[in-house]
């Protein structure tokens, strides 16, 4: 049975106010409204950014023959951590405490899992484009080389936080073990996440290990759009793509699964 547009286009609707209604309660629920409410969305990772530019400017104080601005090199390389470890560790467990939502009839589980990506993948965007903003006002880290990179590398690495966290989401609904072994499994993949060192220097072997991962790709890329050519880049963007699509393939499935596990409860 084909469906037109219209009725596409409305469904379309009510999903997005089902969407920014779960959003405007998870802000709710987890900020409240007192002191400076909804502001810690991105006043959080922006202060956990801070404190990393502190600490790795105290680590590298000593070599000052660095070619690239240390500080800028922290604010573009964190940031991708706090994306894909916040937006996947927010889906974990996410249907549980709000199973009761699910009886209003537009709600729907992926409803859950969409509301969370995108709140705390804005938080984390809100943050890093105001110290970047905030930091080349003060004159302590240059402008970006490519603008357009930066947004192509930080929206892959949406999709890869978005399509992880509907796998991990979902199975922790078959099993509370899922979410027990993400969180070492999430420290594990720090190393090879690209962000605490440039896939340049790293040797032949171990870069080619490190490019397996679809984060590092997507931090490069990043990292790329911000310095130029004062880095060598390594990054597959077709590779990224087939693996965030095969894993947003296999996230909605067990999405779809888990909603059939919910609604027979």
């Amino acid at each position: 049975m084909s469906t037109s547009p219209t009725s596409f286009m409305q469904s379309l609707r009510i999903q997005a106010r089902v969407v920014h209604a779960l959003i405007m309660r998870e802000i709710i629920t987890r900020y409240g409204r007192h002191n400076i409410g909804f502001a810690w969305l991105f006043a959080e990772p922006m202060l956990f950014t801070i404190g990393v530019i502190g600490l790795w400017s105290i680590v590298h104080k000593s070599t000052s023959s660095q070619h690239i601005n240390i500080i800028a090199f922290a604010v573009t390389s964190y940031s991708t951590v706090l994306v894909w470890r916040n937006g996947i560790g927010r889906c974990a467990l996410a249907i549980t405490p709000n199973a009761s939502l699910l009886f209003h009839r537009n709600v729907r589980v992926i409803d859950l899992f969409i509301s969370r990506i995108i709140l705390e993948i804005a938080g984390v965007t809100l943050s890093i484009v105001a110290l970047l903003v905030g930091l080349t006002l003060m004159g302590l880290i240059p402008p970006p080389a490519d603008v357009l990179n930066m947004i192509f590398g930080w929206l892959l690495l949406g999709w890869y936080t978005a399509a992880m966290g509907m796998l991990i989401g979902g199975l922790t609904e078959y099993s509370e073990v899922v979410e027990r072994l993400w969180h070492p499994i999430s420290y594990f993949q720090l190393p090879v996440s690209g962000a605490f060192v440039m896939t340049s220097y790293l040797p032949p072997s171990l870069r080619d290990i490190v490019m397996l991962f679809p984060a590092s790709n997507c931090a490069e890329l990043f990292r790329y759009g911000y310095f130029g050519k004062d880095i060598t880049p390594y990054y597959n963007v077709p590779y990224t793509c087939a693996v965030c699509l095969a894993i947003t393939w296999l996230g909605l499935l067990v999405v779809r699964g888990a909603s059939k596990r919910v609604e027979t409860q």
